[in-house]
């Protein structure tokens, strides 16, 4: 979870974890992070559950149930064929946006206000990011927030 520029582990409790990028790769990684091995869609259900009731939420006008972060979860699927030895790696990125919203509308003061700012900051980057990767830029502002800097 990314809440507040903060990222959680909402699978094994840890608060204030780091991106690091892998050397040698274009792969980022969150340090400490609680891995678990599956091999069955219901682990996986079981996990996404957990993950879920661990979540920031919040009441605002707007909403009842208010994600007040982005949920990223990350999946390394693995395969192999054991007559030919040949076997395969990918990552799956599930990826689950806190909405932007109008402060006016929803009517957040205190915590709320800084969750709907730092929301609205990491979409609006993510929207800057996007636009550069589209326009062939040179520079991508990816480290602008930690959703850009993970994705």
């Amino acid at each position: 979870e990314i809440y507040n520029e903060t990222i959680r582990d909402l699978l094994g409790g840890g608060d204030k974890l780091e991106i690091k990028m892998v050397r040698g790769t274009d792969e980022t990684v969150v340090q400490d992070l609680t891995e678990i091995a599956v091999s069955e869609a219901t682990q996986v259900l079981a996990l996404l559950e957990k993950a879920g009731e661990n979540r920031s939420v919040a009441r605002t006008d707007m909403n009842e149930r208010s994600s007040r972060s982005h949920s990223v979860f990350r999946m390394r699927i693995s395969g192999s064929n054991p007559i030919t030895g040949d076997s395969c790696q990918a990552w799956l990125n599930l990826v689950d946006l806190a909405g932007s919203e109008r402060l006016a509308k929803s009517g957040v003061t205190g915590d709320r206000l800084k969750e709907t700012q730092s929301i609205n900051t990491s979409l609006s980057n993510l929207g800057t990011v996007i636009t550069a990767l589209s326009n062939n830029e040179k520079h991508i502002p990816y480290r602008n927030s930690k959703l850009t800097y993970l994705l």
